[in-house]
């Protein structure tokens, strides 16, 4: 990629954020200029880029028709009210937030739908999907026509990070305060986090249901293409700053061949298969970091032959959230921004 693009980063000072302006730099993204935006309250602080402190903007004082491309990064409400801006400036978006409807910003997963650009006209939207889904999908989609899936059942035990940067300065604290014996008192958390797991991560709706959990079955299907998979999800807040671990159950057509599965993964792109026996992955001490998902402990049902079991670790926001959407618009810009270039 030769020639260059102006792009701008909303929730520039933000965990994901930062990571996805590392990982500009790392990838060697054709940026040409770079305008780092965030809320009032962030605006004036610097965030480095190639060697550069670039200062971050206020994204309310942001001209979109300088750009040509903006990651969306801070959260559903900065969503909410820059995207409609920014696509009328016909700037392309990839938003993280989950707050664009499917039908006007369909989930990518490069590595799983990459068809999914067919037939996109320009201004594109598109969604980076939640760091479960694109982990699940990494792992599901090489997989999908030899199991033809029928139900998925997922546990998705969270890291704190997935809260913000609110979220691990939390952890921090509540866990000094316990190693020290001192009285914990719970601040951005409604109670004890540290040494802990919470069996939801925000308030559920009146059927039980938290919103991710809704949003994670809806961009499975989605990236899987199978409207008709059932789909069972839970969403659990674990103490790990960074790093989120998924226990996943899958119901097969027939029955299941393990030889297939695990030769299957050795080759899926985007997957660091560990097969060697007694191993497992772990987020901390395999996963955070790296750009790859991990998944191990595949094997088959106790009682039912169609059954695949697995264990999922990913870097929730460098792999899960950040990368995803730079290896987005690199898909975008390799195919269908080469016209707009400058």
């Amino acid at each position: 990629m030769s020639q260059s693009l102006d792009i701008a980063v909303i929730g520039a000072t933000g965990t994901v954020g930062e990571t996805l302006v590392q990982l500009l730099e790392e990838r060697e993204f054709p940026v040409g200029n770079l305008y780092l935006l965030a809320s009032g309250e962030s605006a004036g602080a610097s965030v480095p880029f190639k060697g550069r402190n670039l200062r971050v903007r206020d994204v309310a004082d942001f001209d979109f028709a300088q750009v040509k491309l903006v990651f969306f990064a801070a959260g559903e409400a900065a969503t909410r009210s820059f995207a409609a801006s920014a696509t009328g400036a016909g700037c392309s978006i990839i938003d993280l937030s989950g707050a664009l409807d499917a039908s006007e910003a369909p989930s990518l997963v490069p590595e799983a739908n990459p068809q999914l650009l067919e037939g996109l006209v320009p201004p594109y939207s598109l969604s980076s999907p939640s760091a479960s889904a694109v982990a699940l999908a990494c792992v599901l989609a090489p997989l999908k026509g030899l199991l033809k899936p029928q139900r998925l059942s997922v546990l998705a035990n969270l890291a704190v990070s997935s809260r913000g940067r609110e979220g691990v300065n939390e952890l921090a604290r509540q866990t000094a305060e316990l190693l020290n014996a001192r009285p914990l008192e719970p601040r951005f958390f409604d109670r004890q986090i540290a040494f802990n797991i919470f069996a939801q991560v925000a308030a559920p709706d009146a059927q039980g249901h938290i919103a991710l959990e809704r949003r994670l079955g809806a961009e499975i299907k989605q990236l899987l293409g199978e409207p008709g998979l059932r789909v069972a999800a839970t969403c659990a807040l674990a103490p790990v700053f960074f790093g989120d671990s998924l226990a996943v159950s899958l119901v097969a057509e027939q029955a299941v061949d393990l030889a297939a599965v695990r030769e299957c993964l050795s080759r899926a792109p985007g997957v660091e298969f560990v097969e060697e026996e007694g191993d497992y992955p772990t987020a901390v001490g395999d996963a955070v970091g790296q750009d790859s998902v991990y998944v191990g402990r595949v094997r088959g049902g106790l009682d039912d032959p169609c059954e695949l079991n697995l264990w999922i670790a990913s870097d929730n926001a460098r792999k899960g959230a950040a990368l995803n959407a730079v290896q987005s618009a690199e898909l975008l810009i390799k195919h269908y921004l080469s016209k707009i270039l400058t």
